[in-house]
């Protein structure tokens, strides 16, 4: 995981309407659901409201002699068809939430998607995997238990009192007020234990990111683990990250079980209290038994809704850690967009509109360029570079002398700080990000392949391609002879990223998916550092014939593959040191001869070493 990794800070312990009005506007396309879920649960609460009334009357009527036959069967029916009803609105009640959580869900999780897909690389440069997946599994899944269920119950407890508040004081103002005085000390319970729970919630929330991106990066690079016997490592990291959350989640454990006994215990107080008023007002005939019987019961169901809304604001507290991760991604800006012209030209990189998309000749210029990652470590000042169409351009330098940024900033992974990157002649941020990656071939040191067949991994490059030019694409990088003897030829899973297959025959899938693509601009970016010679003579030969027509950059670190060039830099530093074809650098003798002879002696006696 990244150590130099900061998460947001969140500091506010108190209930933030305004974020909770934004996390709403998720509720937007479920309105109808959430308005029908609200009126069952409160025409449920009405008749729970209402059975009290009925058990007071037969109470007071039929425990004393005063009803008839007919009567009791009449209230018994009536009775029962209210208890159905009850029961058929908790049914829909039920039903309709369930169907919120789950729409929710999968709608934050579709726009954390769209949201990931525009932002640019920098966002992935700094955010490591875990902390993503984070917010849009476990975050998210909490999010829209709270927005589907809690904040009904909301209502449905506030709704609740109301009415039972109304009846109360109507019928008895001052059993009543026994009831209404404790909610006070309730509240003010509630405030001081749900700042103190928020606050070791935000801690447990920000481990549980770390121990997620930890199982991330545990389980892709368990090779590397194994291979250089870092399990004991890896293990006690581990070990240690999910300590601090168990510590961090008992603090919070603890609050949340001191806080409910102790609101249930005021909540007895107030039934307590209901019980010793009413029962003296019974002993003075003020009111009758079946009166004190339904006072008791509505205190009962008075302090329900109450201990539910302090359990739901308690809970609200604690999703709203996971509410802030949530809209931090989904409110996330990308610092690399399209200007509102070229949006209404082009389209979005979801929406493209290809048809206003203008071919690529390959050409590409520099003006006066400045970049940099940190403001106050400049990589290119002033940099000028101009590129003809369909040259092939080696670019070669010690790591970190700019190499990889030029390339980043040609294909708009990230863009100029000042001065101008032209294609064609024209500002490329003129034109969409989309139009330029439609027309952009990549293949990178360490290629990456989705879970999939052979096929699938190729026509990923070019989505509407036949299994004939997918074939066609495999014989152009000569990877043909060895899909055909893998299992199941082009139809052989490859398995997660690529897993199944060697890092030589990823290197040529990859390199056939962005041939496919027909690109306009080619870059090999040390596609050739990690793989056996055989295969890097493979893709030399393929580079060599495909890539005539193109315009092609390539990063190298071994040069024999760049000999043939059309242009080879040499950078230093952000800057040309050296300008030249093969024969024409060799001729300076200057730092590209002493590399090119270092590694070429590096080379023969390696030969040597394995004929001897």
């Amino acid at each position: 995981m990244n150590p130099n990794f900061e998460e947001e800070s969140f500091q506010n312990e108190n209930l933030d309407t305004h974020l909770w009005r934004k996390i709403l506007g998720l509720l937007k396309n479920n309105k109808k659901l959430m308005f029908t879920a609200l009126l069952f649960v409160m025409g449920e609460a009405m008749i729970t409201v209402t059975l009290p009334i009925l058990n007071r009357y037969a109470i007071d009527v039929f425990y004393t002699g005063q009803g008839s036959t007919r009567e009791i069967v009449l209230f018994t029916l009536g009775y029962a068809l209210l208890v159905i009803l009850q029961a058929y609105l908790i049914y829909q009640f039920i039903n309709r939430s369930g169907s919120v959580e789950m729409n929710v869900s999968y709608e934050t999780r579709q726009n954390a998607m769209e949201k990931l897909q525009n932002l640019s690389f920098s966002y992935y440069d700094t955010t490591p995997t875990g902390w993503i997946m984070a917010r849009v599994t476990s975050d998210i899944a909490r999010l829209s238990e709270i927005l589907s269920w809690s904040f009904i119950d909301l209502i449905w407890g506030a709704f609740m009192m109301v009415m039972l508040v109304i009846v109360m004081l109507i019928l008895n103002w001052k059993l009543a007020l026994v009831v209404i005085v404790v909610v006070p000390f309730v509240y003010y319970v509630s405030a001081w234990f749900q700042k103190r729970i928020l606050r070791n919630y935000r801690k447990v929330r920000s481990v549980n990111s770390k121990i997620t991106s930890g199982f991330s990066e545990g389980i892709s690079g368990a090779k590397t683990t194994k291979t250089m016997a870092l399990e004991e490592l890896h293990y006690s990291e581990f070990v240690s990250l999910t300590q601090e959350m168990k510590e961090k989640s008992m603090r919070a454990i603890i609050f949340n079980a001191m806080y409910v006994p102790i609101v249930i215990l005021l909540s007895s107080l107030g039934n307590a209290g209901v019980i010793w008023a009413g029962g003296n007002q019974v002993l003075q005939g003020v009111i009758q038994i079946g009166t004190l019987l339904m006072f008791t019961q509505y205190a009962n169901q008075f302090f329900e809704p109450l201990r539910n809304i302090s359990g739901i604001l308690a809970s609200l507290q604690m999703a709203q850690a996971s509410a802030e991760r949530v809209l931090s991604l989904l409110e996330m800006e990308s610092d690399l967009v399209d200007s509102d012209e070229v949006i209404a030209k082009y389209g979005t990189i979801l929406e493209p509109n290809e048809a206003a998309y203008e071919p690529i000749t390959g050409d590409i210029e520099f003006k006066n360029v400045d970049f940099y990652y940190n403001k106050e470590e400049p990589i290119l000042t002033n940099f000028n570079l101009k590129v003809e169409p369909k040259k092939r351009i080696a670019l070669v330098g010690e790591t970190g002398s700019g190499k990889s940024t030029i390339v980043n900033l040609i294909c708009r992974f990230y863009e100029p700080k000042a001065g101008e990157l032209l294609i064609d002649g024209v500002d490329y941020r003129e034109r969409s990000i989309g139009w330029l990656h439609s027309n952009l071939g990549y293949v990178l040191q360490a290629p990456h392949l989705f879970s999939g067949s052979v096929s699938d991994n190729i026509r990923y490059g070019r989505l509407d391609a036949t299994d004939e030019e997918i074939i066609e694409a495999a014989k152009l990088v000569d990877a043909h002879e060895f899909i055909m003897e893998l299992e199941d030829g082009y139809n052989t899973d490859v398995g997660e990223g690529g897993g199944r297959l060697s890092t030589g025959q990823k290197q040529l899938i990859s390199f056939a998916r962005a041939l496919i693509a027909q690109p306009s601009i080619f870059i090999l970016d040390e596609a050739t550092s990690s793989i056996d010679t055989e295969t890097e003579a493979i893709i030399q030969n393929a580079v060599e014939n495909v890539l005539r027509e193109k315009t092609s950059f390539i990063i190298a670190h071994r040069l024999s593959t760049i000999v043939s060039a059309d242009r080879i830099l040499v950078i230093r530093e952000g800057k040309i040191i050296e300008d030249g074809t093969h024969q024409e650098l060799l001729a300076l003798e200057g730092y590209y001869y002493n590399l090119y002879t270092n590694q070429f002696n590096e080379d023969q006696e390696k030969i040597l070493m394995t004929e001897l």
